[in-house]
């Protein structure tokens, strides 16, 4: 079983008329009923299974120990993972909020994770991709739903306006009742050219509050950066909001061997106790597979993305990144800094200054 990125390759340009995204900058804010409606076959999916590579070096500094940022706290308190999935329990009922986690970071996850339901918390024997990360918690939602809506949300992100965040979210659940077959991405206003992050570049106006994809770039050069922003270039924010079975046909399309082994294995779990060691045996052949880059670019056709205004979004990528949040959160961050001690979690504000001596 192999992916030949090769054949996964975007082709095709387009340019953006300038003011596009600026119809878009006042979200339609839905009613009380209106929420509580899209509340039913909603599942929030948060994303935790990753390593956190590129921060790793910096908590590794300041703590003695590579501590994955999403089981770090930014300012003390709550770490990311727990703020995300309070994020997701505003969008799902509590029992539709999940998380796909690594069996190597049981010792990180158990504690915080200790009143999420077993059935919600799914393990992955290995990380084999951004993908394969998806799909087998997809098929599992699936298993117990198959009318399901998902939300899929990183672990390991910073918002600042959350009502405003949510709120685009809730926007894109609307738009499945009219385009079940549509799967929407959420992209963040830019506020700077930033060449450490991927762009989503827009095509016209649905008319709906979502714009069709033409395009994905991946960490440009700033200039080039600069260039995609004056084209309407928006921030990709990996945060995905899908019927579960129109997510899956984008698997099945393009992953197809992938997701009939992995059907298999959730099928399989129904009817015995040995489905994890037969999981593992599956993930220690898989290929590492990007969600992005291997599923979602090529089928732009079945894709749309809802542009949101500036919420203070941060994927809290790089030092630089996490740095820049710290600067706009300054108050709160001395009020912690001066409680340094009462803190139990792994702070990534403490790290940041003392490794990048600031």
């Amino acid at each position: 079983m192999s992916v030949d990125s090769s054949s996964f390759e975007v082709v095709h340009q387009a340019s953006l008329p300038n003011g596009l995204l600026g119809r878009f900058s006042s979200p339609l804010w839905l009613t009380g009923n209106q929420a509580r409606q899209k509340k039913g076959h909603t599942w929030a999916l948060v994303l935790a299974a990753g390593e956190g590579s590129r921060l790793q070096g910096l908590v590794r500094e300041t703590y003695g120990l590579a501590i994955p940022k999403q089981f770090c706290s930014l300012f003390g308190g709550k770490s990311l993972l727990e703020t995300a999935l309070l994020r997701g329990a505003k969008l799902a009922h509590e029992e539709h909020v999940c998380t796909v986690v690594a069996e190597q970071h049981r010792h990180f996850w158990r504690p915080p994770l200790s009143t999420l339901g077993d059935d919600n918390i799914i393990v992955q024997p290995f990380n084999r991709g951004t993908a394969n990360g998806v799909l087998y918690p997809l098929l599992r939602i699936l298993q117990r739903d198959p009318e399901a809506s998902v939300v899929l949300l990183p672990s390991d992100h910073h918002v600042e306006d959350e009502a405003l965040f949510n709120d685009s979210i809730r926007q894109a659940l609307l738009r499945l009742d009219e385009h079940p077959e549509h799967v929407h991405l959420l992209g963040i206003e830019p506020n700077s050219p930033d060449g450490e992050l991927g762009y989503i570049v827009p095509g016209e106006d649905t008319g709906r509050s979502s714009l069709k994809v033409l395009q994905f770039v991946e960490k440009p050069s700033v200039d080039q950066a600069r260039d995609l922003i004056k084209e309407g270039g928006l921030w990709n924010a990996f945060i995905v909001v899908a019927k579960a079975r129109a997510l899956l046909d984008l698997f099945n399309r393009r992953l197809p061997e992938i997701v009939i082994e992995m059907k298999a294995i959730v099928e399989y779990s129904l009817r015995s106790a040995r489905s994890s060691s037969v999981l593992s045996q599956l993930y220690a052949r898989l290929p590492t597979v990007d969600f992005s880059r291997h599923v979602l670019q090529g089928q732009e056709e079945r894709l749309r993305v809802v542009p949101v205004p500036e919420c203070g979004w941060s994927d809290l990528g790089t030092p630089k990144s996490l740095m820049a949040v710290l600067r706009r959160s300054s108050g709160m961050h001395q009020s912690v800094m001066s409680s340094l001690g009462y803190s139990k979690q792994a702070c990534l504000s403490v790290a940041a200054r003392q490794a990048l001596g600031s």
